[in-house]
């Protein structure tokens, strides 16, 4: 084993050092740059079948470096939020101690609407599911009376039930319902969901946004009371969410997000406007807003720390005893959800917080009023593979050059070049923070990290094999010159 070692390190020593470490740069560079593609796959050209075997074989290989660089992007300069056209209504602790616990009966969920509803909002969005009957409502407790009870029984059946008193009170405030996606079914899960229209200009983008055949939702009549439909899906990237999608597929229909959903309803549009082409989404538009998106209908989310957002919370409670400023509902988008404990979706955001799910929702809304969005075009991608292949190649040809002065340098100073290609990839950092900060791009300047180092990494192994060489040629002198000098002292005397 020690002696297959020794030859696979001379045969290492002996491919570094040939042709000046060249052919070992030029396999580096492309191999690494085919792996940085194939984890981030341009949607304008078909994703070959060994992308897929890639990245089964080496899963997120520069994924996670791109994932923890854009969040250090946003930790850096996070959004300062300039407006404030989002109000969340929270069903806190407060409430639950003054009200009961959850879930509620749907007619005291109709108060809390009604409430809202009267303080004049443009939108109501609920990020809550009601998949199954209130079996609080008068009809159902009159199935478990006694059969000697047959007279009030009777009467509890003649009051409406709470998904009635419920329905009259979405139908006459502009509510939208949440619902959420899945892959696969569960008992409460169905297969389609009321949704207003989806008009698309261009190319079919269903093929490009993520699909679903199932999906978690109110019951068909809080859907046919409601004004909309949307999605609550955020996505995920290891427990984080960086982009939401604000287009996903249903079976065979598009359907909108909440954000997007609650501006169609905002303005009173009849439909979403989708402009796509044959590489997927471009846009997503309502009215005269349009947001630019990623092929797959995603947008990245550019995150306000939660400390600077806290002015948007209303605790139900206080909406249901009159306590709020009218100012504070009114021509506002709002957002209804859970943030009592053990009852929230908690979610980690980019930079590093723990928010409620229904906060996520709102700093969408509020980036789409903004209108600062963070871009990752499929152009960017292309430009960075070409930088790498472009500097990597200009690199494997100038660095090894012996008349040169970097290479004159670099024998001097055989660390020279690890020296160099911090400098370089310092500068390259710098002007994707500077990009981040004033475009709002998302370059990718960890990947062109690790590939240029790589390569600058051969011609620093080359010059430290060059060095060991030099020194272990001139030890070998000094000894052969010491061998002489003691050979001629001991030898025979001539007369």
């Amino acid at each position: 084993m020690k002696r297959f070692c020794v030859r696979l390190l001379a045969i290492a020593r002996k491919l570094l050092r040939a042709h000046k470490g060249r052919p070992v740069a030029l396999v580096v560079l492309f191999c690494l740059s085919l792996l940085n593609l194939c984890s981030e796959w341009p949607n304008d050209i078909a994703r070959p079948a060994f992308v897929d075997t890639l990245d089964e074989v080496l899963p997120n290989s520069f994924g996670t470096a791109r994932q923890l660089l854009f969040d250090h992007y946003q930790r850096l300069f996070p959004r300062t939020p300039t407006a404030q056209p989002v109000t969340i209504v929270e069903i806190d602790e407060k409430t639950l101690a003054a009200i009961g616990q959850w879930p509620w009966p749907r007619n005291r969920l109709a108060g809390l609407i009604d409430a809202i509803a009267a303080q004049k909002p443009l939108a109501i969005g609920l990020d809550i599911y009601m998949p199954e009957p209130d079996q609080t409502s008068p009809d159902k407790v009159a199935d478990n009376l006694p059969t000697g009870a047959a007279a009030l029984a009777a009467g509890l059946r003649a009051l409406p039930s709470h998904e009635a008193i419920l329905a009259k009170s979405l139908r006459a405030a502009p509510t939208i319902l949440g619902a959420a996606a899945f892959d696969h079914a569960a008992f409460t899960t169905s297969t389609d969901l009321r949704s207003a229209p989806i008009l698309v200009h261009g190319a079919d983008p269903l093929r490009s946004v993520q699909r679903f055949n199932y999906v978690l939702a109110s019951l068909p009549q809080l859907q046919a009371a409601a004004h909309g439909q949307a999605m609550l899906n955020v996505a995920l990237e290891q427990g984080v969410v960086r982009h939401i999608p604000l287009l996903m597929g249903l079976g065979g229909k598009l359907v909108p997000s909440l954000p997007i959903e609650m501006l169609r309803v905002a303005t009173g549009s009849s439909a979403v406007d989708v402009f796509a082409d044959p590489s997927g989404v471009q846009a997503v538009g309502v009215a005269d807003v349009q947001v630019p998106t990623q092929p797959d209908g995603d947008i990245w989310l550019h995150f306000a720390s939660i400390q600077s957002t806290q002015d948007r919370y209303v605790s139900a409670r206080d909406i249901l005893q009159g306590k709020v400023d009218p100012g504070r509902i009114r021509n506002k988008l709002v957002l209804v959800g859970l943030t009592g404990s053990g009852l929230t979706d908690m979610r980690t955001t980019a930079l590093g917080e723990l928010v409620p799910g229904i906060e996520i929702q709102a700093q969408v809304i509020e980036t789409i009023f903004e209108g600062r969005f963070l871009r990752r075009p499929t152009w960017l991608k292309w430009a960075e593979c070409a930088f790498i292949m472009a500097f990597g190649l200009l690199i494997i040809w100038y660095v090894p050059r012996t008349d040169s002065r970097l290479a004159v340098f670099m024998r001097h100073v055989p660390k020279a070049s690890a020296v160099l290609g911090i400098l370089l990839n310092l500068l390259i950092l710098s002007s994707g923070i500077f990009l981040f900060k004033h475009l709002g791009l998302l370059v990718d300047a960890a990947s062109i990290f690790i590939v240029l180092s790589a390569v600058m990494g051969c011609f620093f192994s080359t010059a430290l094999l060059d060095e060991d060489a030099r020194v272990e040629a001139a030890h070998a002198k000094v000894r052969e010159d010491d061998n002489g000098r003691t050979g001629k002292a001991s030898g025979p005397e001539v007369a």
